[in-house]
């Protein structure tokens, strides 16, 4: 699965692939938001986190990840 994360004053957002479900990943968000830590913390499915203050998150887009074709293909 995908996650893309918009950071405010940044360029390019974060793009990590997850092995969480959908659900999860919602629910890691909105416990971040409504907490007092302050952070989103997210991991990977290499094992790498990805903490960003919360104030600073513009948005967060959750996706299945689409499998990517390999060489030509016809549409």
């Amino acid at each position: 699965m995908e996650v893309k994360i918009g950071v405010q004053y940044a360029p390019r957002e974060l793009v990590i692939e997850s092995a969480q479900t959908p659900t999860e990943v919602e629910k890691i968000v909105t416990d971040a938001i409504a907490s007092d830590s302050g952070v989103l913390a997210l991991q990977d499915e290499k094992g790498r986190r990805v903490i960003v203050p919360v104030s600073k998150v513009a948005y967060v887009e959750i996706a299945e990840a689409a499998p990517r074709a390999v060489g030509f293909t016809a549409r």
